[in-house]
């Protein structure tokens, strides 16, 4: 490596991309997306500006994701995309070219792999090496994870909710399901037009996850507002909602998660069970910030879950903690291609 190249730790996540310099901590922290025109098929926006684009273009303007479930669903716009962050988080006097560590989900075929260190050398990466995200989330958090100890982490990112059981540095068992943040909008979406005939969009959905979403029914329910397209007369109207609305319009989604865990559990070693049971489920991810999920994880499970402290920022802390000690984690995390 030469001493010149600058170091980029990049979470390459379904709804946001998060950059991290070794030096400066997080610099960027941007949605994936991105607003393409369809006539001249240039790249109009990307991140924060593209976003606010979603379901308000024109015809002639595309706002859409290129990353789907994780992984790279639109190649040239990732690329774009990604060149687009590199620069913006190494400025543009920087004249190397930066080695950079991606993660990816913990189901990650080999193509997909391949196709995000493509996507990071042509976009301008010297050398590109690509974790699982179970691993850079749990050194994230603060997890020893050279000793010989099972630690559980579950990370629920946009796109994919990964669970992994990790020992001495390495993945001993994981399940990566394709039901997250995303699918908990859908889910709102699905909800409010089957019991109140209310159309909204993406983006007002996970509005009202944040704002009143829960895991489990709360004892003072939060209530929100939620204004969208009246699906019979096709005027706009406003309808009242409470967090326990919101409860059982996840309800399908979250068990489906909560299958995700159980599954891992299910594979873990005996020795490595007894572990867990003692220093319990680690949550990271943006989406394992919902209220209530680790407590619904432990009725569900019997075993003890705790929300990682900066859970939203673990995956990409992780990456950046790597980066600076690579000597210390190089046969946990690369697999260069």
């Amino acid at each position: 490596m030469s001493y010149f190249s600058p170091k980029l730790g990049i979470d390459l996540g379904t709804t946001n991309i998060l950059v991290h310099l070794p030096s400066k901590g997080v610099v960027l922290n941007e949605p994936s997306v991105v607003a393409v025109s369809e006539q001249s098929n240039k790249v109009l926006a990307i991140g924060a500006e593209a976003k606010k684009m979603i379901g308000r273009t024109p015809d002639d303007i595309v706002a859409y994701r290129p990353m789907k479930d994780g992984v790279i669903a639109d190649y040239r716009v990732t690329e774009a995309m990604l060149r687009y962050y590199m620069r913006k988080a190494l400025g543009r006097w920087n004249f190397f070219k930066p080695n950079v560590m991606i993660s990816v989900p913990a189901g990650v075929t080999g193509t997909e792999r391949r196709a995000v260190v493509e996507a990071a050398t042509r976009a301008g990466a010297k050398n590109a090496y690509v974790v699982k995200e179970p691993i850079l989330a749990a050194i994230g958090a603060g997890v020893p994870i050279q000793e010989p100890y099972g630690h559980m982490i579950v990370d629920a990112g946009g796109g994919t909710i990964d669970a992994a059981v990790i020992s001495l540095g390495g993945i001993v068992c994981a399940n990566s399901v394709k039901c997250s943040g995303n699918k908990l909008d859908h889910a709102i979406v699905d909800y409010l037009k089957k019991n109140y005939n209310l159309a909204i969009g993406d983006k007002m959905a996970e509005d009202i996850k944040i704002k009143i979403g829960a895991a489990l029914p709360l004892d003072v329910p939060l209530t929100m507002e939620v204004r969208g397209r009246d699906l019979v007369s096709g005027l706009p109207r406003t309808v009242e909602l409470n967090t326990n609305d919101v409860v059982d319009a996840l309800s399908k989604e979250l068990r489906e998660m909560i299958r995700a865990i159980r599954t891992v559990l299910e594979q873990t070693p005996p020795e490595l069970a007894a572990d867990i049971i003692d220093r319990g489920i680690i949550m990271t991810g943006g989406t394992s910030q919902l209220r209530n999920f680790p407590e619904l994880v432990y009725r569900k499970t019997g075993v003890k879950a705790r929300l990682a402290s900066d859970a939203y920022y673990c995956v990409v802390k992780g990456t950046g903690i790597a980066l600076k000690h690579l000597d210390t984690y190089q046969r946990s995390i690369i697999s260069k291609r």
